[in-house]
């Protein structure tokens, strides 16, 4: 069985990573007719994705992703192919969301 680990880090903050990770499970269900499941909690996400001969996780954090895959046998043959595919597709994601702004410090009050 062909494995595939991806890690993405970013800056757009958890809010910003839901929406992005929310989009991914949208595309692969669409393109490759995958099963996801979206599950919140409260400092990452998961999306859980399955199809015949796939299936996997995408853990979502303030500044991650961490895809983890585990492809059949008949599709191992082709992980090279497929992972190219994820990373392209989740690298475009991932640089077209807007990043999170950093705080703006306060100045000291005047004496």
């Amino acid at each position: 069985m062909a494995e595939i680990h991806i890690e993405r880090n970013h800056t757009m903050g958890l809010a910003q990573a839901r929406k992005t990770a929310f989009q991914w499970a949208e595309q692969v269900e669409e393109k490759f007719d995958m099963s996801c499941t979206y599950e919140e909690g409260a400092t990452a996400d998961e999306v859980s994705f399955t199809r015949s001969g796939v299936s996997g996780t995408l853990q979502v954090t303030k500044d991650s992703f961490v895809l983890d895959a585990k492809l059949g046998f008949l599709l191992g043959a082709f992980k090279d192919k497929i992972e190219g595919e994820i990373v392209k597709n989740l690298d475009t994601l991932i640089s077209a969301a807007p990043t999170k702004a950093p705080a703006a410090k306060k100045k000291p009050a005047a004496k």
